[in-house]
């Protein structure tokens, strides 16, 4: 039976989320990949078990997450169930249905049927009672608002999540789906988007902006940009990289000359920092106070420990956040 690390919350920090009394930490541990029916049993305990003897204390999921759809949420409540029952209380736990989880018109969108058929489904496959945080997954443009929302409380009210969050939706639409839920009277704390120095969309369609002034916290995911911003690709593309066994996320097209010179760059300015590159480009992300938590993915526990060395929140100084917005716009010929 597992026992964690006496020394687990020494080396972590946690924040607020948005003004919620929800604190998560810095880094969180995202079982989008790694985690499905093809990943051995063994490294995937090996994994959690490192996350949370790292101090990281939230584990995040979707219904679909796999390969094969739901089998991430079974692999990590078999490992609950068997390892760590007795740390649940310590563990912030998330699920998500928006995306395409099963056959015909009810296992997709934002339906009132599908969010809590999902949820149902996603509780049952991780031998739970209730999350800590449920989310809708992606804006539907062909299901009313109001329908999502109002089954996010209402799925909050059952007691079978105890936040609600929504990820990949844009500023505007945020703001309405607060609205919403602020009438419902539903605790809607956070909102999960893509955030990194290659990708600055929550800035550019208002998220990141609307999170601040309504108090919400946001999670970003892949800030390492799907590996780019790692050394990982800088010397060609490794056989068992994620490009050569699953092309979905990160295509070797992303790899332009361009690109090379700017991770290149960037890590030269991460060495000055006394940093890895990917450690720079987590700190980068958390640098404002509207992001929460980062969540990392890994396959190799090394990997987390590398990138729980970027927790601390280095401060960036005005000359350093200029050299990073130049090299990660620049064109190089």
């Amino acid at each position: 039976m597992y026992q964690a690390a006496e020394t687990r919350y020494q080396g972590m920090s946690y924040a607020k989320c948005g003004k919620s009394g929800l604190k998560l930490p810095a880094a969180s541990f995202g079982l989008w990949h790694n985690f499905g029916s093809n990943a051995a049993y063994d490294r995937m305990k090996e994994l959690v078990f490192t996350a949370f003897d790292l101090g990281i204390t939230h584990f995040d999921l979707a219904n679909n997450y796999g390969p094969v759809p739901g089998s991430a949420e079974e692999n990590f409540g078999r490992i609950l169930k068997n390892e760590m029952a007795a740390y649940r209380d310590e563990m912030i736990i998330s699920t998500k249905a928006g995306y395409d989880m099963w056959d015909g018109p009810y296992g997709t969108g934002g339906s009132r049927k599908y969010l809590t058929a999902s949820l149902d489904q996603s509780l049952k496959r991780m031998g739970l009672d209730y999350v800590d945080i449920f989310y809708h997954h992606c804006m539907d443009p062909e299901t009313p608002l109001e329908e999502s929302m109002g089954a996010l409380a209402s799925i909050v009210k059952s007691g079978k999540a105890l936040y609600a969050g929504i990820s990949n939706y844009d500023g505007e639409t945020m703001e309405k789906a607060a609205d919403l839920l602020e009438s419902y009277h539903c605790p809607f704390i956070i909102n999960q988007n893509r955030y990194s120095i290659f990708d600055r969309s929550i800035e550019e369609n208002g998220l990141k902006a609307a999170a601040k002034q309504r108090e919400k916290g946001i999670i970003a995911y892949s800030p390492l940009a799907q590996g780019m911003l790692t050394d990982r690709y800088l010397n060609g593309i490794p056989d068992d990289s994620r490009i050569r066994t699953d092309g979905r996320f990160l295509k070797e097209s992303a790899l332009t000359d361009e690109r090379i010179h700017q991770i290149r760059a960037l890590k030269e300015l991460a060495s000055q920092r006394g940093q890895t590159l990917s450690q720079m480009a987590l700190n980068w992300v958390l640098k404002d106070k509207e992001v929460t938590s980062v969540l990392v993915g890994a396959s190799r526990p090394s990997q987390l420990m590398e990138n729980v060395g970027a927790v601390s929140r280095t401060p960036f100084s005005e000359e350093e956040l200029e050299q990073i917005d130049k090299i990660s716009l620049k064109k190089f010929n």
